[in-house]
């Protein structure tokens, strides 16, 4: 007798595939509009420990 493969677990796995593409695609147009804005709140706060730090008097 031939095996013939479940048709349900080849679809399941198709679509675990397209909503983790899904998934990947809106997060990297999520990092693409605010990038800028997160680098820039990064680099203040790196600026802010740089200069906001005193030596030890």
């Amino acid at each position: 007798m031939l095996y013939l493969p479940n048709e349900s677990e080849g679809q399941g796995l198709v679509e675990y595939a397209l909503i983790l593409v899904l998934v990947a695609v809106v997060v990297i147009v999520i990092l693409a509009i605010l990038g800028p804005s997160i680098s820039n709140l990064f680099s203040n706060i790196l600026v802010g420990l740089k200069f906001g730090q005193h030596s030890g008097s």
